[in-house]
């Protein structure tokens, strides 16, 4: 029965592979809610999982990359320091970092190991995780190259934005069917698509109630994602040309993944949602308070926005008049997920990983004890903790110049997703520093890739400078 699966999605990958239209575009965004679900047997790989998004973007890389221009592009977005020389220079620093730092210090630094037991340091040791993990790490960085070519036409970029509106609408019915599981005889349906060898917990309660996984390990994982679409859907909607796809189907995609992202029950991802209510409310207020001629291209649907706002609120503020009791499940999910979180078990434990991998930094000279070294709980103390001080400084920069980019082109599409970008990459990253790993992921690869993209594609091409030709006498 596993088999099926693995057959339909390799299916999909070839055809993509070969069409000449943006399959694997689609196929990129659409395979991210499946994460538990190893594409090729992990009896095959002696244990290690490939989920469908990396091998998607892999073999978008090599597609971007597989014509006669293909390897004078990729070094010349490597090499550029307008372009990706910072990330080519961090990807370096993280692949000399894993390949030697795990050996020069073995026993010498205090780890939580990726694998085994997390509940107690162990003395560093070379294991395959620093493998499965600098592979990782090293297809976001050249998805981000393989974006930062393929998004230069304004159609592609098109496209893009409706892939992410495809993998917003899989990712609700990946939670929604979750849910559902419950109730109905699903399970046979689900389980072909969680073949992953680590641990899965798809069956966690709180307060009664099942935490909505959808398809991947765990609930925080599927918060995660709603959370990362949730934020860039919202923002990057505005760029979309098509109205219907702008004005009806991704609003109505951004209500599902609140509730999906509300049924997960991550307290991370609920911090998040409150960073991202504060991020929209002051775009909000950037966008009325803009000159209404300069700034008339972000004031666009303000009307639209600001009705739908209100009838919300209206409607909230009625139901909790006729009902007050009706917010009181709200309250204590909130209390028992968030206010009493530093009370917990997992909370200290977390915690412990973060002040682990930060001691093992200056135990290796800031040197970094490579990628899959340990865990931490935190983007950017796995960051520094696994790739140095020069990897973590390399790769903060980069998204400094990322946020800080700009389009030479005309005003439009261009400047409202330069403007997406930045208020999209917030609350995401907020989420990271408390949560997560070094592998930046898809949806951020693309974020830097399409800025890059917007970068590279409103210059126009130097021609050289002409040679002066001496005048006969």
């Amino acid at each position: 029965m596993n088999m099926v699966p693995i057959a339909l999605f390799w299916t999909l990958a070839i055809w993509g592979l070969l069409s000449r239209k943006p399959v694997l575009l689609y196929l990129f965004f659409a395979s991210m809610p499946i994460g538990a679900f190893a594409v090729i047997p992990t009896a095959l790989t002696g244990g290690l999982t490939f989920t469908a998004t990396p091998i998607v973007a892999l073999l978008l890389i090599a597609r971007t990359f597989a014509d006669r221009s293909g390897p004078s592009a990729f070094l010349s977005l490597a090499v550029l320091p307008g372009r990706l020389m910072l990330l080519t220079l961090f990807w370096l620093v993280a692949a000399i970092a894993t390949a030697f730092m795990p050996r020069l210090f073995e026993g010498a630094v205090m780890v939580v190991p990726i694998r085994g037991t997390v509940s107690a340091p162990a003395p560093l040791q070379p294991t395959p995780q620093n493998i499965s993990q600098f592979t990782y790490l090293s297809i976001a960085v050249f998805s981000v190259f393989a974006f930062a070519r393929a998004l230069q036409p304004a159609a592609m970029r098109q496209h893009a934005l409706n892939a992410m509106c495809l993998g917003g609408f899989v990712t609700v019915v990946t939670g929604l069917l979750d849910y559902a599981s419950q109730f109905l005889p699903l399970a046979p349906l689900l389980e072909p698509f969680r073949t992953a060898s680590y641990a899965l917990l798809t069956d966690i309660e709180v307060l009664g109630a099942k935490r909505v996984v959808g398809l991947m390990p765990e609930a925080s994982a599927y918060g995660g994602l709603c959370l990362a679409l949730l934020s860039a859907l919202y923002f990057y909607r505005r760029a979309m040309a098509d109205d219907i796809l702008r004005n009806v189907y991704t609003p109505i995609v951004l209500g599902l993944l609140t509730l999906c992202a509300w049924l997960s029950t991550s307290s991370a991802t609920y911090v998040g949602m409150a960073v991202l209510v504060f991020v929209a409310a002051l775009e909000w207020f950037l966008r009325i308070t803009g000159d209404e001629h300069k700034d008339a291209i972000y004031r666009k649907g303000l009307a639209g926005e600001m009705s739908a706002t209100v009838t919300i609120v209206i409607a909230i503020a009625v139901l909790t008049i006729l009902q007050p009791q009706i917010l009181d499940p709200v309250y204590s999910l909130v209390q028992r997920m968030v206010l009493e979180k530093p009370e917990s078990s997992s909370f200290s434990e977390r915690g412990m990983w973060r002040s682990t991998a930060l001691a093992a930094l200056p135990g290796t000279h800031g040197l970094g004890v490579g990628l899959g070294g340990t865990r931490s709980s935190s983007g950017i103390v796995a960051m520094f903790s696994s790739t140095g001080i020069p990897g973590g400084l390399l790769f903060y920069a980069f998204i400094v110049q990322s946020l800080s980019r700009r389009s030479p082109g005309a005003p439009g599409e261009p400047q409202l997703i330069l403007s997406a970008f930045r208020f999209s990459f917030i609350a995401p990253f907020v989420v990271s520093l408390v949560v997560g790993d070094a592998d930046f992921g898809g949806i951020a690869a693309f974020g830097y890739g399409l800025v890059a993209a917007l970068a590279v594609a409103g210059r126009p091409p130097q021609r050289p400078a002409a040679i002066p030709i001496p005048r006969a006498a």
